[in-house]
């Protein structure tokens, strides 16, 4: 993977030591924010329940809806998806694996769903097991200070992992622009076409941009060749 990154004009990703700070940084802020807020919308970064329930609308929108499948909720905090899938009528045709790199947020979400077998958790950023779908709501968003240069080698090793633990597809979300109360410097913002055509290059995945939800982001669907 790291040859067809030096081919192209796009980030290599993060390895070793860099990576390892970068994971340490993100798990300690969301880790901060769980213990502040608790498990609320708020405890993972999110304004409120209604937006994040939008995002998810759209991230859910590169699995089927007829059948069931496996998903891997890459960030998944407490397990807000798995409840938002759950409200909507379709947990029960899904095998759910949330994976954080915050061991409490772990925690919370099994506790929430403690004696249900087709929701579990994990420590971590990455299993070798692949899923059908892999879906990252607001991972790639908050950059801890980081260099952009730094940030954006970050988003490519998450993408490959992404790309690598998805059979049919993954779907992750980015800003457009920042809110009018956020930290300057703070979030990552981009345009679609950057990392669509990095999704298409370098992974080979067909791009589907969703931007015309109602919020100043975007969500990228990206397609395995053969899925149907």
């Amino acid at each position: 993977m790291n040859q067809t990154a030096r081919r192209s004009n796009f980030p290599h990703p993060l390895t070793g030591a860099e990576l390892d700070l970068v994971c340490t940084q993100v798990e300690a802020y969301y880790a901060a924010k769980l213990a502040t807020h608790g498990a609320t919308p708020r405890g993972v970064d999110w304004s409120c329940t209604e937006t994040q329930w939008l995002r998810f609308a759209q991230l859910v929108r590169i699995c089927p809806a007829d059948k069931p499948f496996s998903l891997i909720d890459l960030g998944c905090g407490y397990g807000a998806l798995a409840t938002f899938l759950a409200e909507h009528g379709s947990v029960a045709n899904v095998e759910y694996l949330g994976l954080d790199l915050s061991s409490e947020m772990v925690r919370r979400g099994r506790r929430r769903y403690a004696g249900n077998p087709r929701v579990r958790f994990a420590v971590g950023r990455n299993v070798s097991q692949p899923s059908d779908y892999v879906v990252a709501s607001g991972i790639m968003n908050v950059t801890l200070g980081f260099p952009l240069s730094t940030w954006e080698r970050f988003i490519s090793t998450m993408l490959f992992d992404m790309h690598r633990m998805s059979k049919c597809g993954f779907a992750v979300n980015f800003l457009k622009k920042p809110g009018r109360q956020s930290q300057p410097g703070l979030l990552y913002c981009t345009t679609p076409g950057r990392w669509a055509r990095f999704c298409e290059q370098n992974l080979g995945r067909s791009i589907e941009i969703l931007d015309s939800y109602g919020l100043q982001e975007f969500t990228l669907l990206a397609r395995a060749s053969n899925a149907i």
